[in-house]
């Protein structure tokens, strides 16, 4: 995208307000999300995350606002998964804390506390973007675009792997599930690849050889797990190894990926196709990010938090970084001229690169950041980047086919409303137990 003249940034930013004397000199941002519980693997990281990031730009001096410095302090809330809970958080870090941004997890948490922070026009960012539409003007999915991101591994198998001609899939039936399954479904029809057999299952599910083994019997040369949870993926994968399969594995996310070498082996987990890559790639040292350190932070999260490096862990503080760069464009932190500068100043860099804004055809507004995101395989035992696939691309061509696909399993921003808001958002934990 073409970057805004200098004209245009000074008529903007010249229109919004200051951060005036009599204001706090600290400004303050929420995270509302679970950080204890069954699905504290959801929130706890990503704390651990933003605190580092508090902890950098803070020794950097602050975020710079009309030529002054501020600190940053990040106020905690832990909601579990409970909408009560989220409505007391929610309450509280806006009203006793004047935060100027509120992360949260989204789902069930942020259903009861819509209507509270859309009617004050609090700025709030979200990881699960089903939680968008038109009654959410001030939600934005700016980190995580679940699930449209996967068209990118399936499009580079198709690329690289001619010979994969058909896949057997499986996805839990809830708001991270079923929408995978749509987007995986739009993804294989796009690249050519028939789908030998779909299974949905309850989310509460543990037995992987239920799943795993009609997949198998249809004789795919692919098994994807969609965006199964992590004790999922694990289960069904070591099952996939015992039974001796020998084509290609595809998954959202493989959380905790070096378990399963150890499990399986080195040689079955060659090639396993995911979504989500360590931060130590050397892909990612161009990436304009984290103050362009990604690998530092992945080192500096692994020795400050071991054992705990997820998707989670990164996603929160990449929001960060995308809030901090509208503020010193706008010159303030109202939470509204930030959203505009985020919208109208310029291109907007997310966690690997250009991005654009996106999501009235599925989410109803464009409050969603698409771009490039990584197709990552497991390389002699060790995850690494072998392609940026372009989101942008891939929905500028087959847009129509995904609505379609999301149509057909009712996860279109209007049959949410219809439901009244129920997308069936239990969330199960991403961690294994230790």
């Amino acid at each position: 995208m073409e970057s805004s003249s200098f004209a245009h940034r000074l008529a903007i930013s010249g229109a919004l307000p200051r951060l005036q004397v009599g204001m706090d000199s600290t400004v303050n941002i929420g995270f509302l999300a679970p950080l204890s519980g069954p699905v504290e693997s959801w929130g706890l990281p990503g704390l651990h995350g933003c605190r580092i990031w508090e902890n950098w730009l803070n020794n950097a001096g602050g975020v710079l606002i009309g030529g002054r410095r501020y600190p940053i302090r990040i106020h905690a809330h832990d909601c579990g998964y409970d909408p009560q809970s989220a409505l007391e958080g929610a309450m509280r870090l806006v009203q006793e804390r004047d935060v100027k941004l509120l992360m949260m997890l989204g789902g069930d948490s942020f259903t009861p506390v819509s209507d509270y922070l859309m009617d004050r026009r609090i700025l709030t960012s979200t990881l699960l973007p089903s939680d968008l539409s038109p009654d959410t003007p001030y939600l934005i999915a700016p980190s995580e675009v679940h699930p449209i991101y996967v068209v990118t591994g399936v499009e580079w198998l198709a690329r690289t792997r001619p010979h994969l001609k058909s896949v057997a899939m499986c996805s839990q039936r809830d708001a991270l599930g079923l929408p995978s399954l749509a987007t995986y479904r739009a993804a294989f029809k796009a690249a050519g690849i028939g789908i030998a057999k779909e299974i949905q299952y309850d989310p509460d599910m543990t037995d992987a050889a239920a799943l795993v083994q009609p997949m198998l019997d249809a004789d795919p040369d692919i098994l994807c797990w969609c965006t199964s949870y992590t004790p999922m993926v694990h289960a069904m994968t070591e099952y996939a190894h015992a039974q001796g399969f020998t084509g290609q594995i595809l998954s959202c996310t493989l959380d905790h990926y070096e378990r399963l070498v150890e499990r399986t082996g080195r040689d079955f987990m060659e090639g396993v196709t995911f979504q989500f890559p360590d931060f130590d790639d050397p892909a990612l040292r161009e990436k304009a990010f984290f103050f362009n350190q990604p690998n530092v932070f992945y080192e500096e999260y692994n020795a400050r938090y071991p054992g705990s490096w997820s998707a989670v862990s990164w996603e929160y503080a990449a929001i960060l970084d995308i809030w901090h760069a509208a503020v010193e464009k706008a010159g303030t932190v109202n939470p509204l001229s930030v959203l505009a500068a985020m919208k109208q100043l310029g291109h907007v860099t997310h966690a690997f690169g250009p991005a654009q804004w996106w999501g009235t055809d599925v989410f109803g507004i464009d409050n969603a950041l698409v771009g490039e995101w990584p197709v990552v395989t497991v390389q002699g035992g060790k995850a690494g980047i072998v392609h940026f696939g372009s989101v942008p691309d891939w929905l500028a061509a087959h847009a129509g086919l995904l609505r379609r696909e999301m149509e057909d399993l009712g996860q279109m921003w209007q049959q949410r409303l219809e439901r009244g808001g129920d997308a069936g958002t239990d969330l199960q934990a991403r961690s294994l137990d230790m």
